[in-house]
């Protein structure tokens, strides 16, 4: 039998309220609240937590507090990743972010999501995965939906709500989020 982390995991319903859950939630969140309390000269202690915090990639990305998620292990990073201001991550399933993303302030990306069904709402929840490719910007405000991908080398406008999939080297903004056009080398 599946434990509820590993239902989580799977993006199947799980029990938030699972006491391992708890604990898990509560670490990151302690862990968040270390890190939004730091100067942002206090560089090795800030990389310290996030190695701590982030499933990958905390050695060489740059987050401006004050920062948020879930989990924290669910998030692997590529190189050089770069998050602004007020970001929230829901991570209750993986995030993976390829080298050399940007985030402007106040993006929210979210795996959690719930049934439909208030009934089985009270109760349980579920996730879908997020991946986000390399050299990717997504604007300020942007909100990226439960089961994204989003591919390499986009531009996600600002306040844009990303409900579908992006395929690779365009720019989309929106509500919801479509494609405008392709990116060209200038």
């Amino acid at each position: 039998m599946l434990s509820e982390r590993e239902k989580m995991l799977a993006g199947e319903l799980y029990n938030k309220l699972d006491p391992e859950l708890v604990r898990a939630r509560d670490r990151a969140r302690d862990l968040c609240q270390d890190l939004n309390a730091m100067r942002f000269s206090q560089h090795e202690e800030r990389q310290r937590i996030l190695q701590e915090l982030l499933g990958a990639g905390g050695e060489d990305v740059w987050i401006q507090s004050p920062f948020f998620c879930d989990y924290g292990f669910n998030i692997l990073l590529g190189k050089k990743c770069f998050f602004n201001f007020n970001c929230v991550v829901l991570d209750v399933c993986q995030v993976k972010i390829g080298d050399y993303t940007l985030f402007g302030p106040g993006v929210q990306i979210y795996t959690a999501t719930h049934p439909l069904n208030a009934k089985l709402r009270r109760q349980q929840e579920f996730g879908k995965s997020v991946e986000i490719g390399s050299d990717v910007w997504v604007g300020g405000a942007a909100v990226i939906c439960p089961g994204v991908t989003i591919g390499s080398g986009c531009v996600i406008g600002a306040g844009s709500v990303v409900t579908h999939d992006i395929p690779a080297g365009v720019l989309a903004a929106g509500n919801p989020c479509r494609v405008i056009r392709e990116l060209t080398d200038i």
